[in-house]
């Protein structure tokens, strides 16, 4: 008698057409299977964010690479003493070179930021924002007097 109760029980869940178990409790709405009410339709690929933060990487490289290339461009200039437009030159390239050194810096930051939420996909929109604003605090164009100035 308790396997046709068993068959009963079966048939009764079967002719419901009942959802079967979602284990992250969030229905399912009807625009498609990847989408629920908690996304809204937004959907994340972690191929996305790798190929972003890959992508950060490269601009890395390149900006290392012109720098390397001015670094070198600036070897025997010599003693620039009573030539202003060498003196110049030095100056400008010293200021542009902890110029594209902090950009660098700044496309590891946002790089590793990136990779970790392509590995992840566990970080929410809020922790993605908060790690890019602490980026960004940090590496702020900041005047001669070290006052942030907007850009």
């Amino acid at each position: 008698m308790a396997w046709d109760e068993w068959e009963q029980i079966k048939a009764d869940v079967a002719g419901r057409n009942a959802p079967g178990m979602q284990l992250n409790g969030v229905p399912p709405d009807d625009s498609g299977p990847a989408t629920s009410l908690v996304t809204g339709g937004v959907q994340s690929s972690r191929q996305a964010w790798l190929a972003a933060g890959e992508g950060i990487g490269s601009l890395r490289k390149n900006i290392g690479t012109a720098s390397g290339k001015a670094e070198t461009g600036q070897t025997g200039l010599g003693d620039t003493t009573g030539c202003l437009t060498a003196a110049a030159q030095q100056e400008v390239h010293a200021s542009w070179k902890k110029y594209t050194e902090e950009v660098g810096r700044r496309c590891g930051s946002l790089q590793g930021i990136l990779e970790q939420v392509g590995r992840d996909l566990l970080l929410t929109d809020e922790a993605v924002k908060a790690e890019v604003d602490r980026v960004r605090a940090e590496f702020a164009d900041r005047d001669d007097a070290g006052a942030p100035t907007g850009r």
